[in-house]
């Protein structure tokens, strides 16, 4: 299965809630899920059905979502439960944790870029080194004490500098913190289920693979 390249707006309206998949364009009345818009799903007949879900399609819409939000295929998130599955604790909150501490997703967090799929593009290209060491690798995990920074030769990239000139204009989750002069970015610590979207039904995700 190749990664979804079709209209993103489609899967906002799909799952019912703003997914913040196509960055600044989401807090303003462009963004497909406004009160004027289309409050339905999108499909020929989809604004007449009123069909009741089931336990196990509420279940796959969270996981749905999920996938969307972090931008991960089914093989990828499934891989990523395993691995949450397999830590002690929570198995639901791990999951949210690895997610949230995979390295596009803390690009996104710090401001350096405008939604997770800027940040993924950003990140494949060879921009962000971590702890001085270049890491081209999405689903890398950033660990507590992990320095996130531009590349030198990145710098001088406008999309970029505009990222960090607006850094002060977006909310830093509290286990990061960012200095805007070097270009970087710091895990301070791992996320807890407060600092991670709180829309997310973890426990869902977690009967769905467990049936």
């Amino acid at each position: 299965m190749a990664r979804y390249t079709g209209p993103v707006c489609k899967l906002c309206r799909r799952e019912g809630a703003k997914l913040l998949l196509k960055g600044e364009r989401c807090f303003n009345a462009k963004c497909g899920m406004e009160p004027n818009k289309r409050p339905y799903p999108p499909g020929q007949h989809q604004q007449q059905r009123r069909r009741k879900v089931s336990e196990f399609g509420t279940q796959l819409r969270e996981k749905q979502k999920a996938k969307h939000i972090y931008g991960l295929l089914e093989r990828q998130f499934r891989k990523v439960f395993a691995v949450a599955d397999r830590r002690s604790g929570a198995t639901g909150e791990n999951l949210l944790q690895l997610l949230e501490t995979r390295l596009d997703n803390v690009v996104f967090r710090l401001g350096f870029a405008d939604s997770r799929r800027q940040a993924r593009q950003l990140v494949r290209h060879g921009h962000f080194a971590v702890n001085g060491r270049a890491t081209d690798i999405p689903s890398f995990q950033v660990k507590p004490g992990d320095v996130i920074a531009v590349r030198e030769g990145s710098r001088k990239l406008e999309l970029l500098k505009d990222s960090v000139e607006a850094v002060g204009n977006k909310a830093l989750p509290s286990w990061l913190s960012i200095d805007p002069a070097s270009m970087s970015g710091r895990a301070l610590a791992a996320p807890s289920r407060a600092d991670i979207d709180a829309s997310l039904n973890e426990q869902l995700i977690v009967e769905y693979y467990s049936r």
